[in-house]
């Protein structure tokens, strides 16, 4: 890279048929992406806003944990990177719902053993892709770089150095936007071409709190569960790490009553946790404290088309479509953005010896993502009120049950919506339309019912046969 009156030709040194992709950044999506890139025998110069996490602490309030879930888990796979991943997860089997009382109530996943999702260290799993793509010896990885602009006309990137603030300029042959729901990259798109560019606000936050390890360095509670605490129109929940401690996350209103905003003192912090929370009191020792020192995160979804611009650039991950956590699905979804892209360029190659045609395989990808990015939103924002809320009324607990027996009964044809998103690979709109018909289904069959054995299955068959087609879980 040179001063802001110089420009660097990405391509210097590279062979005729080496190609080379320009990432903007190098978090979870951003350096996998890389290792796919790579492993196909590209180039990749991929640059991060943030100093190398590999050498600082840099987490700055974002969550410590995710849920990683089967469509995340193929495209690691693929990388070749599961078996450094593996020791890093601990799987969670289900929810543990706390009420009010402090009673527990554990609501299965799934009913299958390899049913679970896996809690992970959202650092290390970035540092093990990080690792990756340097190891492939085609990827040059550029920290403090902090994209400011992007001229489309001739093909540069502006930079600026983060701790030296100098700008300085890049060429760039095609470049992807990974660069998070604050996409430099999408703007620059959306300036130049936009049908839609929409930051949905959820008008909830977030805070991160911790409970830490036992005194003998146990867990103090269930470590195979994702813990929530639902309280209508706001919830706690509680995700295992690898040192015994929980990441602890409240979602709240951010404004109103009860809201982050009324909460403005250590003593009313500590008094609703009293009321609304009791049993976690003795878990969180410096919960006055986290609760002021660490950063209220903003809770928003992406939506925007297009995601990419002719030849030029294309966006995946948080930057076309950040969603909010409650389906877990972020990470997972951004995932599966990388391998398509991937399993895309190898389709391109093999049915042409000639340079790739990157303005249609930037469309094709956009085409084919679009859609599950705004259906995994959708269910997102759907599952926060089923997590705070639904998880304790009995008719949901009833469809669930009703739902796992017609697994059962009609394992071709039914499958329940949480199962469809976490531990199958269909598309996420596909998922998303059958769990539409599904739960028609299941309200027809638990009107006026509050007991499993009610259920008319003979009716359920009838149902089933007329309003769902076979299903194709893992395409």
């Amino acid at each position: 890279m040179n001063d802001s009156n110089q420009k660097t030709d990405l391509a210097t040194g590279q062979t005729d048929k080496q190609q080379t992709i320009t990432l903007i950044g190098a978090g979870l999506v951003g350096s996998l992406l890389a290792v796919l890139l790579a492993r196909r025998g590209l180039k990749v110069e991929l640059y991060e806003r943030r100093s190398d996490m590999r050498k600082a602490d840099i987490s700055a309030g974002r969550s410590i944990n995710l849920a990683l879930a089967n469509r995340g888990i193929y495209p690691l796979e693929q990388a070749g990177l599961m078996d450094k991943v593996a020791p890093i997860l601990t799987p969670m089997k289900g929810r543990m719902v706390h009420d009010l009382d402090g009673n527990e109530n554990f609501q299965s996943y799934g009913q299958k053993e390899q049913e679970v999702i896996y809690s992970v260290s959202r650092g290390d799993l970035n540092k093990i892709c990080l690792d990756a793509a340097e190891e492939t010896g085609l990827v040059n990885i550029h920290f403090n770089q902090s994209c400011k602009k992007v001229n489309f006309e001739n093909n540069q990137i502006h930079f600026m150095n983060a701790q030296t603030n100098v700008v300085t300029s890049v060429n760039f042959e095609q470049m992807i936007g990974t660069d998070g729901s604050a996409s430099a990259v999408r703007e620059a798109i959306h300036e130049k071409e936009s049908s839609r560019h929409d930051i949905l606000e959820l008008g909830h936050s977030y805070k991160e709190l911790c409970i830490p390890a036992g005194k003998n360095g146990e867990f103090q509670i269930d470590k195979n569960s994702l813990h929530i605490w639902p309280r209508g129109g706001y919830m706690l929940i509680a995700l295992p790490n690898e040192d015994a401690s929980f990441t602890v996350t409240l979602f709240m209103p951010t404004k109103g009553e009860i809201s982050f905003e009324s909460l403005d003192s250590k003593e009313k912090a500590f008094d609703f946790f009293e009321t609304h929370f009791k049993d976690t009191i003795s878990l969180l020792p410096s919960l006055q404290e986290d609760f002021f020192e660490n950063p209220t995160g903003r809770l928003a979804t992406v939506k925007c088309e297009p995601w990419h611009y002719k030849n030029k650039a294309l966006l995946l991950g948080d930057a076309a479509h950040a969603i909010v956590p409650f389906h877990g699905q972020g990470m997972n979804c951004g995932f599966e953005d990388a391998i398509t892209l991937a399993e895309t360029l190898d389709k391109f190659q093999i049915e042409s010896n000639q340079k790739i045609d990157w303005k249609k395989l930037f469309k094709e990808v956009d085409n084919k993502r679009k859609e599950n990015g705004d259906a995994i939103a959708d269910m997102a924002i759907e599952n926060y009120i089923t997590m705070r809320d639904s998880v304790r009324d009995e008719k949901f607990l009833l469809k669930n049950a009703l739902g796992f027996e017609l697994e059962k009964q009609f394992p071709d044809f039914f499958c329940p919506r949480y199962s469809m998103v976490m531990f199958h690979r269909l598309a996420y709109s596909e998922a998303k339309r059958r769990g539409v018909i599904q739960e028609e289904i299941l309200s027809e069959l638990t009107d006026n019912i509050l007991e499993l054995e009610l259920v008319d299955f003979n009716l359920a068959e009838k149902l089933i046969s007329k309003k769902l087609t076979q299903v194709n879980l893992n395409p």
